[in-house]
């Protein structure tokens, strides 16, 4: 992974969007964050869900906060549902425990960033992220 930037970042939600069309996916969102949480590209899809962006920015954002991807919370959040119910308000709910939210890192594996997917199923938001960096 190159250092995030904005060129980097436009890149990567393409890739996404791309994708996803040749899946013929639902319409996504996708927000890719800087380090500290901080929107760098947001693009939604024509007949994206109004809450798609939310969702997007809470799967990056809860990656970030917590280091993991966001499927990975997910599967954490099954096992402790009152930590999790905690952490969802300490983050003013910016955190979404489904797949869709994966980590990005540079060439030392530092992350400089996260991309939140929401959209179609969950497995599918993950996918089109995962197309993207490949």
């Amino acid at each position: 992974m190159t250092p995030l930037t904005l060129a980097r970042a436009d890149a990567l939600a393409d890739g996404v969007l791309r994708h996803a069309r040749s899946i013929d996916a639902a319409p996504l969102a996708v927000v890719v964050l800087d380090a500290g949480g901080h929107p760098v590209v947001v693009k939604r899809e024509d007949g994206a869900g109004i809450l798609r962006f939310e969702i997007a920015r809470a799967k990056a954002y809860g990656a970030l906060g917590m280091g993991l991807s966001s499927r990975e919370i997910g599967e954490r959040a099954d096992s402790y549902p009152a930590f999790f119910t905690s952490l969802a308000a300490v983050a003013d709910g910016r955190l979404a425990p489904a797949a869709g939210g994966i980590l990005l890192r540079d060439d030392d594996g530092v992350v400089v960033g996260a991309v939140g997917v929401s959209g179609d199923t969950s497995d599918v938001d993950e996918d089109c992220i995962l197309a993207a960096l490949s």
